[in-house]
């Protein structure tokens, strides 16, 4: 199986500040790969990097066979690559449902009906069709964290990056959005999620990666990556030998 997304050697410094250091992997399609690792690893620049907000030094990067590594970032979200941010930034003047009518239209290129369908849909999905009619602005944490994930959805995408979305939600909070992010992956889109409250990553996920400075340092099946020394000396800052 060809992979959705291929990362091949991709190197970034901001002077002496590496973010990205020969970083390799694929993403398959319909998978849900994690990625860890401490604050100023380089997971967002990393982000930066597959959408097009920032350019490689070095290295490229492959979405469904092409090398999109010159792309700009709106192609790679026509392409159909989408995102949530870490700090949900809705035009909060706009309804929920404007906000969705932006992506869907800019985004995945539908207008009229079959976008406002699309976006009905969606809002759906992320639970947040009751407040298709609410200033964004008035939305609560969660909300505003759902309504990333709708204008993300509305674009139509084939590879969803999700950047700290449980972060700063209660428990139950994170409970419910987790179980509509199980949902989402389990409609079929390939997902790769950083995250910091582990759990939640660990009950979605198919596969986990850990970066420190930029590198990656583990690979594999997430609870035996969570498990090894490595990882908890370096992201949980247990020593390798206590």
């Amino acid at each position: 199986m060809t992979p959705i997304l291929k990362l091949k050697h991709l190197n970034k410094a901001f002077g002496a500040i590496t973010v990205a250091d020969a970083m390799s992997y694929e993403v398959h399609p319909g998978e849900a790969l994690g990625v860890i690792g401490p604050n100023g690893a380089g997971k967002t620049s990393m982000f930066n990097l597959i959408t097009g907000t920032l350019r490689s030094n070095s290295g490229s990067i492959e979405f469904d066979g092409q090398n999109v590594s010159k792309w700009s970032a709106a192609r790679r979200s026509h392409a159909g690559v989408a995102r949530s941010f870490q700090v949900p930034q809705p035009f909060s003047g706009m309804t929920v449902f404007e906000n969705a009518m932006i992506a869907a239209t800019q985004s995945a290129g539908l207008h009229g009906q079959k976008a406002e369908r699309h976006c009905l849909e969606v809002l759906e999905q992320t639970e947040l069709l009751p407040k298709a009619n609410v200033l964004a602005g008035s939305l609560t944490l969660l909300e505003r964290k759902r309504l990333e994930l709708t204008r993300a959805l509305c674009a139509k995408p084939r590879l969803l990056l999700l950047d700290e979305i449980a972060g700063g939600l209660t428990e139950a909070e994170c409970q419910s959005l987790v179980q509509t992010i199980k949902d989402i992956h389990a409609s079929g889109v390939t997902i790769i999620w950083i995250e910091h409250v582990v759990h939640a990553l660990l009950a979605v996920v198919d596969r986990l990666i850990v970066i420190d400075f930029g590198k990656k340092i583990a690979e594999g099946e997430p609870h035996a990556i969570m498990d090894s020394a490595a990882v908890k000396e370096i992201y949980l800052g247990i020593e390798a030998d206590a």
